[in-house]
């Protein structure tokens, strides 16, 4: 009881929240699983209500699964990715109460006291809560009580509501195992006979605590509201901002400056403390006339050094419109992302060469975009024109060279067809209207395609790859595809 209010608490409990978020966004026809790698064996994760159907259930071996039910579709489950969407749904369900918690990894728990009224009591509140998480593809059950646990307990046992005072008698018939407890202790339970909550109620308490401890005794506690158990909303986000109000209007480059100097100290003490570092940062320049300019910058790696992130606002503040003065500024990280303490190289040049090149990549990332600014990054195809792919470089890191079986061209291009007979590179050949004589051939190499990828430009099969020297001072790759003959340049050597 909280000053005379009846204290009120709904449980939600998503039975298939890891199949149910994957199959939104990629929607499956019958049997579906995720599957996730424990102990060295692929095991089922979660399941679609189909599969269930069939007989399938969690923890079961993969390789079992396919076994009962050939048709079975699967994907790799992605834990973090469920965390987050629990996450978002906490969120969400701060519409109903401003107390919102999560229950474990699939549930979450409400306390919804003295906040019903506001839906149309307690039966539309919990008619409405369902309603939109069915209509957003999320099955789940939901229980109402006076305690967490029986709440807890009538979710996990198909769902209902328990009249205000009343969770004894709604109680009585359900499993022991509602009350979360271990399946060791379960099984002990049943096997003297104490299979209801009402049997367990009505045990004495004595046998009970000197046999199974006090967890037992304490969940029927719960449950039945004998003793507290309270529910912890989920803690607000940091928030990385502050500001500086001036006592007389500012309008000069290097007055802002130092006062965003003194902002960045204080922000990156900030970052420091919980080791995350700013990727985007916005800095507020509020104007007398009460109007305001705003300076963004994105960072091509997460930072946390005031020294090296001052001098990238110059140009946004020198382009600032200070009207009649500035008189407060606000700076804020927008985004953050993780930046562990690290050990720093004792080699000159080591970590300052890499942090040199991200200064230089947002300098030119504020005046063309950090998406323009690209590097190339091997890939591991030995197919040429699949053997790199290109990232923006504020989002990736350069990774070591893949090394070829053989020298590759510094260009490539489309492959340029030529006149030529026979499996050796033609003696006299025109390529872009130059007419050009072998001088030496070294080759082949053969390259098959790859069979798993469909790809018109690799219809004529197999290619046998040269490189040919010209008398005239070309060095081209050529290929020879045996199984539909013909002569093709894909690329120039320097």
């Amino acid at each position: 009881m909280f000053d005379g209010i009846q204290r009120r608490v709904v449980s939600m409990w998503f039975p298939r929240l890891a199949s149910d978020r994957a199959l939104r966004a990629y929607p499956v026809a019958g049997p579906f699983a995720l599957t996730l790698k424990q102990k060295n064996a692929e095991r089922v994760h979660c399941l679609n209500a189909v599969a269930e159907a069939l007989g399938l259930h969690r923890g079961m071996p993969f390789a079992d699964a396919r076994a009962f039910c050939p048709d079975l579709q699967s994907r790799p489950a992605d834990p973090r990715g469920d965390a987050r969407l629990l996450a978002t749904l906490a969120r969400w369900a701060g519409r109903y109460c401003p107390w919102v918690g999560l229950e474990g990894e699939d549930g979450l728990v409400l306390d919804i006291t003295g906040a019903a009224h506001l839906m149309g009591g307690e039966a539309a509140l919990m008619a409405d809560l369902g309603a939109r998480l069915e209509r957003a593809g999320f099955a789940a059950w939901l229980g109402l009580a006076d305690t967490r646990g029986a709440a807890w307990a009538l979710a996990h046992s198909g769902g209902g509501i328990a009249a205000p005072g009343d969770q004894g008698r709604a109680l009585a018939g359900l499993p022991v195992a509602a009350l979360r407890l271990d399946d060791d202790t379960v099984t002990a339970l049943q096997r003297l006979g104490l299979r209801r909550i009402g049997d367990l109620e009505a045990a004495a308490r004595g046998p009970l605590a000197r046999r199974f401890g006090a967890e037992v005794l304490a969940r029927l506690d719960q449950a039945m509201g004998r003793l507290g158990e309270p529910v912890a909303p989920l803690p607000e986000p940091p928030h990385y901002g502050d500001r500086l109000s001036l006592p007389d209007p500012i309008g000069r480059v290097e007055d802002v400056m130092a006062g965003t100097a003194r902002l960045l100290e204080a922000l990156c003490a900030r970052l420091l403390a919980r080791e995350m570092g700013a990727r985007r940062l916005c800095l507020t320049l509020r104007r007398v006339d009460r109007g305001s300019q705003q300076v963004e910058l994105r960072l091509a790696a997460p930072l946390r050094d005031p020294a090296r992130i001052l001098p990238l606002f110059r140009r946004g503040v020198e382009a600032a419109d200070a009207g009649f003065g500035i008189d407060q500024l606000r700076l804020e990280a927008t985004q953050v992302e993780p930046l562990p303490a690290r050990q720093l190289s004792t080699r000159a040049g080591g970590l300052q060469d890499g942090g040199r090149l991200d200064d230089l990549i947002t300098r030119i990332g504020t005046r063309i975009g950090l998406e323009n600014i690209q590097r190339f990054l091997p890939a591991d195809s030995h197919i040429p024109e699949r053997a790199f792919q290109i990232a923006p470089a504020a989002w990736s890191r350069p990774e070591g060279a893949w090394a070829p079986p053989r020298p590759r061209p510094l260009r490539l291009f489309p492959p340029e067809p030529l006149v030529g007979q026979g499996a050796e590179p033609p003696a006299r050949f025109r390529w872009r209207r130059l007419s050009l004589s072998t001088a030496r051939a070294t080759g082949p190499e053969r390259i098959a395609p790859e069979w798993w990828f469909e790809d018109e430009a690799w219809a004529r099969g197999l290619r046998d790859y040269w490189r040919v020297e010209t008398h005239q001072g070309r060095r081209l790759w050529l290929f020879h595809t045996p199984q539909v003959p013909g002569w093709f340049v894909q690329g120039e050597f320097a």
